[in-house]
């Protein structure tokens, strides 16, 4: 017969890890409250609450309005390394909303510009930190309050500190505030660090250098540090690298670079035109097409428009290529190729 004694065993869908969420619109004012609580376990428990509630876009907006943005920056500092942990995830779920990317004003430069400890732990915080920012960079809304912020710098000297799966991070996020403004990467040295990061034995990070150099070579200064610091020689290297992305990636490098005289003869001393020829054949349509941009900046100097003559048969079949983009490319490239002064 049943009986009514009370079982000592928790009900099995209660969390004991997580504070219990009050009803309806008290739900997050209360977890605020709790966030600023002197109690530890409290800390824990309203930030594991806390990370369910950010997948929904809705608790996102209402969180940044009443003011969990300030309590969570300063949890970043917070001495117990669960909490800092756990705040970086909110922090990362939040920035994966569009309206959770208004958030970078509300944060402290200063987390990034600390070095802090390098524990495990340490590591697992900073990790989520780095994603929040990647995701933040996507817009550009994001990626110009980052380089309003001053925060360049700051990334550009973690990427030479960081471990390599940071690293990547924040390849990434760089490769997309630069498309915004380059200055201050290009003040803080940014060329020679990528360069170092092209020859390294990751193809990720080899890959995504090459795209940060992509924006770094938007401006004419770019354009010219590149030059100048012997990366075009790496980049045509790359060119034949077994990994397709990591090819694509130098090609649109080269395709920025090439835009000036110095760069032109730069690409055509170490005899880019080779793999560039073999790339037009690449599954990757983005690498057919970089390859093709490529050659046609090569074609504008005389030395290369002699060389290519012979290949315009290739160019003429791309003109059937899947891809309208590279279509369009060939037809521009045969017409420099076959143009007499």
């Amino acid at each position: 017969m049943a009986h009514a004694q009370i079982s000592k065993y928790l009900p099995p869908d209660i969390n004991p890890t997580q504070a219990a969420i009050a009803y309806g619109c008290r739900a997050l004012p209360k977890l605020n409250e709790e966030l600023q609580s002197e109690d530890l376990l409290t800390r824990q428990k309203a930030l594991v609450a806390l990370y369910d509630l950010m997948h929904d876009p809705e608790h996102v907006y209402t969180a940044i309005r009443i003011g969990c943005l300030e309590s969570l920056k300063h949890l970043l500092k917070d001495p117990n390394d669960l909490v800092r942990i756990k705040t970086a995830e909110v922090l990362y779920i939040m920035a994966t909303h569009n309206v959770g990317r208004s958030l970078v004003g509300g944060w402290s430069a200063q987390s990034l510009r600390s070095p802090g400890p390098t524990g495990r732990y340490e590591l697992a915080c900073r990790e989520n930190l780095h994603l929040a920012f990647k995701h933040l960079a996507q817009l550009p809304a994001g990626a110009k309050g980052i380089v309003n912020s001053s925060l360049i710098p700051s990334l550009v000297w973690k990427l030479q500190r960081e471990e390599e799966g940071i690293q990547e991070l924040l390849l990434d996020t760089l490769a997309a505030c630069l498309m915004e403004d380059a200055t201050e990467a290009l003040a803080s040295q940014v060329v020679p660090l990528l360069k170092e990061k092209l020859l390294s034995a990751n193809s990720n990070v080899r890959s995504k250098a090459a795209q940060a150099l992509i924006a770094v070579s938007i401006p004419l200064e770019g354009k010219n540090q590149v030059w100048q610091h012997d990366v075009i020689p790496i980049l045509v290297h790359l060119l034949k690298d077994k990994e397709e992305e990591v090819q694509a990636s130098a090609a649109g490098a080269l395709m920025y670079v090439t835009v000036t005289t110095k760069g032109k003869y730069a690409a055509l001393d170490t005899e880019a035109i080779r793999p560039l020829l073999e790339l037009l054949h690449s599954s990757l349509s983005k690498a057919r097409l970089n390859a093709i941009k490529v050659l046609t900046m090569l074609a504008e100097a005389p030395e290369g428009r002699k060389l290519l003559q012979s290949h315009v048969p290739t160019f003429r079949a791309l003109e059937e290529d899947t891809s309208a983009a590279v279509q369009q490319a060939a037809q521009i490239a045969v017409k420099v190729i076959e143009w007499k002064p």
